[in-house]
């Protein structure tokens, strides 16, 4: 590797991430996806958007749309 530029080897490292608790909570599936898909960024919330991959926040999404539509309904008082 020590004839690669060190900015092209960098594009291919992930600086910082964690994993994503809410999909950890949530998807009873979460450690069989690959690792990337579980992780966001460090310095991002437990969101879709946070995710670092495609698939990561089309997941998270899923389970925020499975969760508003399980949500028991409000009843006016």
């Amino acid at each position: 590797m020590e004839h690669i530029d060190s900015v092209v080897s960098k594009r291919f490292e992930v600086r910082s991430g964690r994993l994503c608790k809410f999909c950890q909570e949530l998807d009873p599936r979460f450690a069989e996806r690959h690792a990337f898909d579980q992780m966001v960024g460090a310095n991002g919330r437990n969101s879709a958007s946070a995710h670092l991959t495609e698939n990561g926040y089309i997941r998270h999404r899923m389970l925020e749309l499975n969760q508003l539509v399980t949500r028991r309904p409000v009843t006016a008082a």
